[in-house]
């Protein structure tokens, strides 16, 4: 099985309706994104995915979300915990990328907050 991961940023919003505590608030986060693929075979050049294509598929779904309120997205329903956000970007590349091997998605909140999707 081979794996390939890219890694992009993204800066945003929010605050978690149904917690309560601190997080209740509205504060931001500098959210650092990794995508990953998996497959078993290799294309063109020796390669699952090409890096670039994969980036750009990020940096689309990162456009919609960089310096918003991500309490304004209706998939959220209120609550953009990284959990939820983590499956909005998987599920916006494998939409508009039906071609290529998503296999998870990580968010990370901070550099010790993490939260992941993958579909089953």
């Amino acid at each position: 099985m081979y794996e390939v991961r890219i890694e992009a940023t993204f800066a945003a919003a929010h605050r978690l309706l149904h917690y309560h505590g601190k997080c209740e608030r509205l504060h931001g986060h500098n959210y650092k994104v990794h995508v990953w693929a998996a497959g078993e075979d290799l294309g063109e050049g020796g390669m699952l995915l090409d890096f670039g294509l994969l980036k750009a598929a990020l940096g689309e779904v990162l456009a919609g979300l960089d310096h918003g309120d991500l309490n304004d997205i209706p998939e959220f329903a209120g609550d953009p915990s990284a959990e939820r956000i983590a499956r909005y970007i998987f599920e916006r590349i494998a939409a508009g990328h039906p071609e290529m091997p998503l296999s998870r998605v990580d968010v990370f909140e901070t550099d010790t907050s993490m939260a992941s999707y993958r579909p089953r």
